[in-house]
């Protein structure tokens, strides 16, 4: 079984908590995903392999997060979620993070390593 996840995603991510807005649906309230968040979400779906058996138990995730420009709400949460099913079941297994922000003017994107604890 592998014990490790490796992979790189080219985009600048949505903040998660600036990725959402209201809406009136039925004449009620509701949050959805930003046009910026559901983009992201899409490409990563596209370019993250998906392991053959999900790291189990507590994991590790070391992020470098490379932006276009300055930005003053970093944010790793969407990340976290779109890995979901991809390199673990649920982002709760995640027990120690390791976050690098970084800019990028060319080539923003999210190099991520999750490894079994």
């Amino acid at each position: 079984m592998c014990n490790i996840f490796k992979t790189t995603i080219y985009g600048e991510p949505a903040s998660k908590a600036n990725s959402r807005k209201l809406v009136t649906f039925r004449g009620k309230p509701r949050f959805i995903k930003s046009q910026k968040a559901r983009d992201y979400v899409e490409a990563f779906n596209q370019q993250c392999p998906k392991l053959d058996n999900l790291l189990e138990g507590d994991v590790r995730v070391t992020m470098k997060i490379w932006y276009r420009t300055r930005r003053p709400d970093l944010d790793e949460s969407v990340i976290l979620d779109c890995l979901e099913g991809f390199a673990y079941t649920n982002d709760r297994q995640v027990k120690e993070k390791h976050i690098y922000h970084g800019l990028d003017k060319e080539e923003p994107r999210a190099e991520i390593t999750v490894e079994v604890i």
